[in-house]
């Protein structure tokens, strides 16, 4: 590899506080660890999101591969100030979501990625993104878009988003909303869960190794072949 040549090629990178990980109690009483991975663990998100992107439900395609190109480009230091936040249940990958930092004012929220559904696990996972951009990475306000109708209902009515006039999202398509700092605080109380610090175990186990589910279980998981389906 030209390494010099590969230092032009690699964006600048903007300092990221990190995320402190949180555990999550979700209705049927398991604990779902929510931390932040480094590039080093992004090849075993990839071989989780892969099966996804043939499942059409929900536009899981789109999202499946959207969201592990954006992860390939991360690993690759090939996209500006990008983070991934994962879930995991006695370190079971159920969920990822990613997203960047645009300036040091302004976020952009990328995808959502429930593997387990029935759970809202999608809902809190993306409630910890935003969470991180307003209070962890100290932002004024995050950008967002939906690429299914089940996301728009999720996202930007739920969070009573703002319509952004004039706006063009990065992704492409769909109109921009945007939640402000007032916004997040606001339902906070309501759609925000989890509690820190995350205990010692619960986190040492998840940091030990992703597991992740075969192609067969991940497209049931998604698709309802063994009950509820919806996020």
């Amino acid at each position: 590899m030209d390494m010099e040549l590969e230092q032009i090629l690699r964006p600048p990178e903007l300092p990221m506080n990190p995320y402190p990980p949180k555990v999550i109690t979700l209705a049927t009483g398991n604990k779902m660890v929510v931390r932040p991975i480094d590039r080093s663990e992004v090849p075993v998100l990839l071989k989780a999101i892969k099966p996804t992107i043939k499942i059409e439900r929900d536009f899981y395609d789109v999202v499946g591969a959207r969201l592990y190109a954006e992860l390939l480009g991360w690993m690759k230091h090939r996209v500006r100030n990008e983070y991934c936040l994962v879930g995991q249940i006695d370190g079971v990958l159920v969920g990822a979501v990613n997203g960047r930092m645009l300036s040091k004012k302004i976020g952009i929220s990328l995808h959502t990625l429930a593997i387990e559904r029935g759970l809202r696990i999608g809902a809190h996972l993306f409630a910890s993104k935003m969470e991180h951009h307003i209070e962890h990475l100290n932002q004024h306000e995050v950008w967002i878009t939906a690429e299914s109708p089940l996301g728009f209902r999720r996202w930007m009515i739920e969070y009573s988003l703002i319509k952004q006039e004039g706006v063009q999202h990065e992704l492409g398509g769909a109109e921009s909303f945007k939640l402000t700092r007032e916004l997040y605080y606001k339902n906070k109380p309501r759609l925000v869960c989890g509690s820190r610090p995350c205990p010692p175990e619960l986190l040492e186990h998840a940091k030990k190794e992703i597991i992740i589910a075969d192609e067969k279980t991940i497209t049931e998981q998604i698709c309802g072949a063994k009950g509820a389906w919806k996020i």
